[in-house]
């Protein structure tokens, strides 16, 4: 993803989330301080940029010993399930905060996020978290 001059790479099984603004008032209209809001255990946002996946181990045949050097530099990984514009919730706690030109985001690994919903008409009143 380039931003500006600049590239961000995300590395391994990790992702980039854009996170949603947090709800800050409940159904019946009472305004939550921002410390109620970062206490809820799951986060929803929009997946921005994705990392390649796990790195597998390069196993060939006509290796002796899978501990020595290669031949073939090339890393093949297990890719990650979510996709760029993917809408996830995840586990809060497990996400990295990071700002990045005046922009928040959250890196967050593979293992916590728990749904991904995949489409263009998404309709973030449709689930209760």
């Amino acid at each position: 993803m380039r931003i500006g001059e600049k590239e961000i790479l995300v590395v391994g099984d990790r992702v980039l989330v854009k996170p949603d603004n947090a709800e800050e008032r409940t159904k019946v209209g009472l305004v939550l301080p921002q410390s109620v809001v970062e206490k809820d255990p799951v986060q929803s946002g929009r997946i921005i940029i994705t990392g390649p996946g796990t790195p597998m181990p390069s196993f060939t045949s006509d290796e002796s010993e899978p501990w020595q050097e290669s031949s073939d530099k090339h890393t093949r990984y297990i890719p990650v399930q979510a996709q760029a514009g993917d809408y996830a919730l995840f586990l809060r706690k497990e996400a990295v905060e990071i700002r990045y030109r005046s922009e928040t985001y959250l890196v967050v690994p593979q293992s916590a996020i728990l749904l991904l919903i995949r489409g263009d008409d998404i309709n973030k009143n449709a689930f209760e978290q």
